[in-house]
């Protein structure tokens, strides 16, 4: 295994500045700490493409992530933000692709340990659906304001 360049306690503090971990205790961050791929990424790097199979989220800790289908951006991540979460609940395909608008540093984790530690940790499981319901009501209120223009 590759050597890590942050140490638990960054990785601790990264996931704690999260809203999907604000809530959970830093004894569980921690297990969460171990459970993450660091990945180094330079730009205009393709990390994952619309229709490949999800399995794992991704945490940016320095850089910059398009979220697009085609030339069509969808969103846009720098430090401190999150994507893929989705792929931690359900095996599905990615609907949309992803590539690095700048040198980045992510932390990835990948869903079947994400999984075990969801089973044990409710916590865990509240803050991603909290996000997840908060990004819903996000594209609810876009689709709305498009509709009206």
């Amino acid at each position: 295994m590759k050597e890590s360049k942050l140490l638990l306690i960054e990785k601790v503090m990264l996931l704690k500045s999260l809203s999907i971990f604000a809530d959970t205790p830093e004894t569980i961050l921690a297990e969460i700490a171990h459970l993450i791929e660091e990945i180094e990424l330079p730009a205009r790097t393709s990390i994952f493409n619309e229709g490949d199979l999800g399995n794992c989220m991704y945490i940016i800790f320095s850089g910059a992530v398009r979220i697009h289908r085609g030339d069509q951006t969808l969103a846009e991540f720098h430090e401190k933000d999150f994507f893929g979460e989705l792929s931690l609940l359900d095996t599905e395909s990615r609907s949309a692709s992803a590539t690095t608008m700048a040198d980045s540093f992510l932390l990835k984790i990948d869903q079947g340990p994400f999984y075990d530690l969801m089973e044990s940790r409710p916590e865990v499981v509240k803050g991603v659906m909290r996000i997840l319901c908060q990004r819903i009501r996000n594209m609810n209120q876009r689709l709305m304001e498009i509709s009206h223009s």
